[in-house]
């Protein structure tokens, strides 16, 4: 991928209540600004999913790509392991649920596989996708500029 996106996305549903609050909660406790938010249904959401070749219309995970310093490719992380690295970017105490590593990744993923299954039912769906508003704006990530 291209060396001008930012180095930490984090792909979501952004008709997901679930999801569009974590995407508030990375948003208010991220103060240095270290993760960049873009929605599976924006134009660079879908072309980073058919770049990963993704599907484009089912999202099952939160997708968190990272790119190591001084690297040109971006790792991918799923599931469990994305939400935990995620929380790692974050200051205290919040960084410490990625203590949660230790526990094996099929619990993990099983658990979380079972919230996503359900994620609209328990915590409903948007008629519309979150867009990001003036003051967020900077810290999403909606056209791919390549």
């Amino acid at each position: 991928m291209h060396r001008s996106l930012p180095d930490n996305i984090i792909l979501f549903d952004s008709q997901c209540n679930l999801c569009n609050n974590w995407s508030r909660f990375v948003l208010t406790h991220d103060r240095d600004c270290l993760l960049t938010l873009c929605r599976v249904q924006s134009p660079a959401g879908q072309q980073l999913l058919a770049r990963l070749e993704l599907p484009l219309d089912t999202y099952e995970t939160v997708i968190y790509l990272e790119r190591p310093r001084g690297n040109r490719r971006y790792r991918q992380y799923h599931r469990s392991d994305a939400a935990l690295r995620i929380c790692a970017q974050l200051p205290a105490p919040w960084r410490w649920l990625a203590l949660l590593r230790l526990v094996p990744r099929p619990l993990r993923d099983w658990i979380y596989t079972i919230v996503a299954r359900n994620r609209y039912r328990w915590f409903g769906r948007a008629d519309e996708c979150r867009l990001p508003d003036v003051n967020e704006r900077h810290r999403f990530l909606e056209e791919l500029n390549e």
